[in-house]
């Protein structure tokens, strides 16, 4: 397998150095991009290239080039801008490094460059990235870049954030596996920038369940079996819910059924139920909302003004602006009652699996930035991917597992999802399923990966 783990062995062994995959990486950059970076900075990437040559950097992926997203916690030298040209030009230069990136870097990860996003994180597409399984369709969104950078072999792992489904439909999309993070658990100062009340959260896409649990081993601040109620480790006494909404193609759908099926033949206890369609509905509403009322603090306190944002940015934002702050403050509340209603959903079981999306990856351009009708465009992100903004509301881990490919070559996904704190349970899961699930061939091999 190719993976971050596997290239730093390499590195560590003397197969190939440090600055040998960092140029590699950079040729990657410049010849399979396809739209999927915003910015490139070779002398960085150099550097860090170096420094983890003569020892000065250590950590479980020492040498191995890593991308930021732009959107986020901030990497030094490099501002993350929203994939906005407005806040490109008032970004600044010679920031340090937020408390994540520091963490990436301490664990070895060389950063060379910020993956796209769509303007904002507002679409669940990031054009003009392509998907490298086939050009005709979008890598997902928001955290589209990273995973194109990712499944293009440019990088074997990326920075990605995830507010309603960014992490986890991305990595359906492109065949990776995501991992959004419990509340907490993942550091995003000390700006929060990016907090968002608590529904976003940051980790990395990666092509491999032993990469995601190094990294996140790497940057947590939560421990081994954290939260209320860790969970088994057996897999013989796993619970396991599953689901499927009422938008769900028959790719997913059997998608999930292989997964059950997989599931059922290491032991756990299977069991179907409604999904909690109206429940997610209603999570995707507020997180509508805050993203709504964000976005027009975030513009206001920058001074952007709508004629500097695409139209539905501007739509957005001026709905912002015109919300009640008991509008907002609803919000919150709700915020309560949803994670409340998915644990009383997921009683008696431990974790929940459902599809990701509800059909095939996106096309390029299925989300008109220039649309005026964000209640439209809204919707339009919840259809693609129902119920993912549940885990953002509740602050529960979710993590998105790739399925092999449909009939037409383009990849598929699941997601598990369990209670706050029992992200380590989800990569035990992930990682006793993986070898029973169809293998991913991806178009690509990882930039300087002997």
């Amino acid at each position: 397998m190719q993976d971050a783990t596997s290239l730093s062995a390499a590195i560590a062994s003397g197969v190939v150095t440090a600055p040998e995959v960092m140029e590699a990486a950079l040729v990657a950059a410049g010849e399979r991009a396809a739209g999927a970076m915003a910015v490139i900075d070779a002398d960085l990437g150099r550097a860090g290239a170096r420094g983890a040559l003569s020892g000065r950097f250590a950590g479980r992926f020492a040498g191995v080039p890593f991308l930021g997203k732009d959107l986020g916690s901030g990497l030094g030298r490099l501002p993350t801008c929203g994939g906005s040209a407005a806040l490109r030009r008032r970004a600044g230069t010679g920031n340090a490094d937020s408390v994540l990136f520091a963490r990436f870097r301490a664990a070895g990860l060389v950063p060379f460059g910020l993956t796209t996003v769509p303007e904002f994180g507002l679409a669940l597409t990031a054009d003009p990235a392509v998907n490298p399984f086939d050009p005709a369709y979008s890598p997902g969104g928001s955290s589209g870049g990273a995973a194109a950078a990712v499944a293009a072999g440019i990088v074997a792992m990326a920075h990605a954030t995830d507010a309603a489904g960014s992490i986890r439909v991305p990595a359906a999309c492109c065949g990776l596996l995501g991992l959004k993070p419990s509340r907490g658990a993942v550091p995003q100062g000390p700006d929060f920038g990016n907090h968002l009340m608590g529904v976003a959260a940051e980790l990395v896409l990666a092509r491999s369940v032993r990469d995601v649990r190094g990294i996140f081993d790497a940057v947590a601040d939560v421990g081994p079996d954290a939260g209320p109620d860790a969970g088994p480790r057996d897999m013989a006494s796993l619970r396991v819910a599953f689901c499927l909404p009422k938008r769900c193609g028959a790719a997913q759908a059997g998608a999930v059924w292989l997964v059950a099926e997989a599931l059922r033949d290491l032991g756990c206890d299977m069991v179907e139920r409604p999904a909690p369609d109206a429940l997610g509905t209603r999570a995707a509403a507020t997180v509508r909302t805050i993203l709504t009322a964000s976005l027009a603090e975030w513009m206001g306190a920058l001074g952007v003004r709508d004629d500097e944002m695409t139209p539905l940015a501007a739509a957005v934002a001026a709905e912002g602006r015109g919300m009640a702050a008991a509008t907002l403050f609803a919000a919150s509340r709700d915020m309560a009652v949803i994670a409340d209603g998915l644990a009383t959903y997921m009683a008696g079981a431990d974790v929940l699996l459902s599809p990701v999306l509800s059909g095939p990856p996106p096309k390029r351009g299925a989300f008109d930035m220039a649309a005026t009708h964000p209640a439209a465009h809204f919707a339009q992100i919840e259809a693609l991917a129902p119920n993912a903004a549940l885990a953002n509301v509740a602050g529960v881990p979710a993590l998105s597992l790739p399925v092999g490919l449909d009939a037409a070559g383009l990849p598929l996904g699941v997601q598990i999802t369990a209670r706050i704190g029992q992200d380590r349970l989800l990569l035990d899961i992930g990682a006793r399923l993986m070898p029973l699930l169809p293998r991913i061939v991806f178009p690509f091999p990882i930039a300087g990966h002997p």
